[in-house]
């Protein structure tokens, strides 16, 4: 297996079985906490991450298919294409603007069905072969209804546009709440963001 990525909590690898690629992510163990304690929690964030995943499937986001071969392993299926951080400056106008409503009406999904990612970047979005969006990695998720924590899970996805591709944030920003606007609570959780955006900029 070939190491793809290394993160804080685990490995990414590319492995290849009979012609077909997947990623092996292994929550790796801390030499910190105590042995009992350390494996419970790799236990249970690697659970955690399977039911949002299976969970966001049912909602209609797409999501690699995942099965987990043991306690501390997610096998997931390798979506052939692009992340949209790597087009997304380069993308026609056109283009960017309906991207930008498919991840707001993903969001509204994940929102509706009281998920939350925790980690919505550009970098987390793959654009396959065929031109679907797939929503990766919900190792920092929950499950919460929270209209403040759906309102963090917007603004971290702005923070993400506007450190990345700047010179698209205004018109990004419609379209991703525009897409987001068929979420039945959606005003509140846009005034919510607001908020925070405004405490944010006063803390600076």
């Amino acid at each position: 297996m070939k190491i793809v990525q290394r993160g804080a909590e685990a490995v990414l690898y590319l492995q290849k079985e009979l012609d077909k690629k997947m990623i092996v992510k292994e929550r790796v163990s801390k030499g910190y906490r105590i042995p009992e304690i350390d494996e419970k929690i790799r236990k249970n964030r690697t659970r955690h991450e399977l039911k949002l995943l299976s969970r966001a499937r049912q909602a209609g986001i797409q999501t690699p298919k995942a099965w987990s071969p043991n306690k501390y392993n997610i096998v997931m299926d390798y979506i052939e294409g692009f992340r949209v951080k790597d087009v997304f400056n380069d993308l026609e106008t056109k283009e960017r603007k309906k991207l930008c409503r498919e991840m707001g009406d993903i969001i509204a999904k994940l929102h509706e069905n009281g998920m939350i990612h925790g980690d919505l970047t550009t970098s987390n979005m793959i654009l396959d072969k065929n031109g679907k969006m797939f929503l990766i990695d919900f190792g920092l998720g929950k499950f919460s209804g929270k209209i403040e924590d759906q309102a963090v899970d917007l603004f971290l996805l702005q923070e993400a546009i506007k450190s990345t591709h700047f010179d698209f944030l205004d018109e990004s920003w419609k379209g991703v709440l525009k897409g987001y606007g068929k979420y039945s609570r959606s005003k509140e959780v846009i005034k919510r963001f607001e908020q925070i955006a405004k405490r944010r900029r006063y803390k600076k």
